[in-house]
């Protein structure tokens, strides 16, 4: 550290804090901390080496300043955001890029020099009479290949804090790396503060993700998601590293599920949001890694995977003692956690929407002191709390963790699932013919249905290519390229399927229970070991009849019959072949560089489904594919 950066920190930080940093030597690190610390210009500069007593002042401070308040479980507190700062805010989330680089119509970018000239306009002295939070985190276990860290500065201590849940600590690794760490930079401000302790400058809400600088701009808004800069919005920075360095970065469960004689083989899961990510991620008999992001790498031929995050920042609403009831034993245990935006009674405890229980008829929520029958200022009815509302805790808590959470080599991944809220297409559960198909025909082919109670129109299909499309860095036709392309050097391919829990009769009854899906994936697991043969259909493969009777029968304790097999697993001609026709023209019309392969393989499904179609009919019951 040169002598003006240490002259100047020692100023700001005092001499405690200056020799907590000191002893990460990196002196980018220390010359970007001088910078930010300069520019937003705190009153105060608090830096935590992650002892237990520099995490324990963050968690106080945020309940001192307001931002959190206690409630009656010793350990769980409330946090509030403005009513109108509830979600991401996907307008003012870019990417900057340098003039002329163009990443396709779907990824919203921002000229890098205008953006940066703007977000530094707005962060000037944004921090002043604020105390500034300075953590160290690790995105990946520590001490791995996966690591990569990351330095947060933000002034707000419900950040700091959610993060402390969410993500491993990374002081230490921070030193391990020393000058060779290539880390990640988070500045986040809440900005100017109304008296309820939210964001008040919403129209000057800022999201910018600078790749080249490998920087992450938060600015007036305390939502998660615009804020937690390790989440999303460094998923961001890392699918760039990958693509460059030639790993994955996933919007992806891990989880381990539980085969014979005490086997336990891991599977990733992508799903775009409503589709039963979490549900899936929490089945019951099973362990959890993650539920949102994972990165994969190459080792030793075969493909190995982590949970980027150590915590969960979970949708609340719907949570009930009988659906989820290890969630629900989490949210009722004293340990720390932060829910958010829902409603508060007066003893202090908290009511969702879908929780256990009668509505309290009023207590204080995110507009405020409410009452049922509460309406906005646009005469909208306001519930008890909000549809995005949320929770914060370690995975720790949770009596389903895998022991593999914090390995530094990561697990070694089975299989690879896709799934989609689709009432009439695919089938339950089905495996890809080989990795191309897989990538193609499920993950790159991946849509699914809005639903009428949170996303206006129901029955609308939303193109969503590996539950991916809102985080990308780069152009799709790369990204699926480097799919393809990381199987490359493997010895071991993991199997891809896809998955549908939604699939409806011609009456628009669902075909499926809610815990069938248990089977499919005891299926996938078999598969993945060749314990099961499986049925070749124009699509891909799926179970046999009497398989899926045992394992319903194991599994379950109940019969599966052959009418429900065959009303299932009927392939469904012209529904396969409109999808064919959807995906093949958002290819065409909205990818600049989607690889050949892509319409190769599509084309050559289209025709095993026009022979099938000719010799069986529109819709064939598996039997005759036997």
């Amino acid at each position: 550290m040169d002598n003006k950066t240490i002259d100047f920190l020692k100023q700001r930080l005092g001499g405690e804090g200056l020799n907590k940093l000191k002893k990460i030597d990196n002196p980018h690190l220390h010359q970007f901390i001088a910078k930010y610390i300069e520019h937003c210009n705190p009153d105060k500069v608090f830096v935590c080496a992650d002892t237990p007593e520099d995490v324990a002042y963050i968690r106080d401070a945020a309940v001192r300043n307001g931002e959190e308040a206690e409630l009656a479980t010793n350990g769980h507190t409330i946090h509030f955001d403005n009513y109108y700062d509830q979600a991401r805010d996907k307008e003012h989330t870019l990417i900057l890029v340098p003039t002329g680089v163009d990443l396709g119509p779907t990824i919203k970018t921002g000229d890098r020099d205008e953006c940066l000239k703007e977000i530094h306009e707005i962060m000037k002295d944004i921090m002043k009479g604020r105390e500034l939070y300075m953590r160290f985190f690790c995105l990946g276990p520590t001490n791995s290949v996966f690591s990569i860290p990351v330095v947060q500065l933000t002034d707000s201590a419900y950040v700091a804090h959610s993060e402390d849940l969410l993500y491993r600590h990374g002081y230490e690794e921070f030193i391990r790396q020393g000058p060779n760490a290539r880390f990640f930079k988070m500045v986040h401000s809440a900005g100017e503060l109304d008296e309820r302790k939210t964001s008040m400058n919403l129209d000057k809400r800022r999201i910018y993700i600078d790749l080249e600088g490998d920087t992450v701009y938060s600015a007036n808004t305390q939502y998660g998601g615009n804020t937690i800069g390790l989440k999303k919005l460094s998923m961001r920075l890392a699918i760039n590293h990958g693509s460059q360095e030639g790993w994955l970065t996933e919007h992806m469960l891990v989880m381990g599920i539980h085969g014979p004689k005490g086997r336990v083989s891991y599977f990733t899961g992508a799903f775009p949001s409503l589709c039963g990510k979490t549900s899936t991620a929490m089945l019951d008999g099973e362990t959890i890694v993650g539920d949102d992001i994972a990165y994969l790498r190459e080792k030793d031929g075969e493909v190995r995977a982590v949970n980027v995050e150590k915590g969960m920042f979970g949708i609340i609403m719907g949570i009930n003692s009988k659906d989820d009831p290890i969630q629900w034993k989490a949210l009722h245990t004293p340990n720390e956690l932060i829910v958010s935006n829902v409603l508060v009674t007066p003893e202090k405890g908290v009511h969702w929407i879908g929780k256990d229980g009668d509505v309290p008829p009023s207590g204080h929520n995110h507009s405020g002191e409410w009452h049922i029958g509460k309406k906005d200022k646009d005469g909208k009815e306001i519930p008890p709390s909000h549809p995005n509302a949320r929770f914060t805790l370690s995975l720790e808590t949770l009596e389903n963790l895998d022991s593999a959470l914090h390995d530094p080599k990561g697990v070694v991944v089975a299989g690879m699932v896709y799934g989609g809220r689709d009432s009439d297409t695919w089938v339950p559960v089905e495996e890809s013919y080989d990795w191309a198909h897989g990538i193609i025909t499920k993950g790159a082919s991946l849509e699914s249905e809005t639903t009428a109670a949170t996303l206006g129109k129901t029955g609308v299909r939303k193109f969503n290519l590996m539950s991916n499309l809102d985080f990308l860095s780069i152009p799709i036709g790369q990204y699926i390229q480097n799919n393809l392309d990381f199987a490359n050097d493997l010895k071991k391919t993991p199997l891809i399927f896809s998955v549908n829990y939604f699939l409806k009769d011609k009456d628009g009854n669902f075909l499926n229970e809610k815990t069938d899906k248990k089977v499919w994936y005891k299926w996938m697991e078999l598969r993945a070991h060749g314990d099961v043969d499986a049925v070749d259909t124009p699509t891909g493969r799926i179970p046999k009849y009497e398989d899926l009777k045992r394992l319903f029968k194991e599994v379950l304790s109940k019969d599966y019959s052959d009418d429900d097999y065959k009303k299932q697993f009927m392939i469904r001609i012209p529904e396969s072949l409109a999808k064919i026709d959807r995906i093949k023209k958002i290819y065409e019309t909205q990818v600049n560089d989607t690889p050949k392969i892509v319409f190769d393989v599509l084309e050559t499904q289209r025709h095993r489904l026009l022979d099938a179609q000719k010799k069986y009919g529109d819709y064939i019951t598996p039997d005759k594919l036997r």
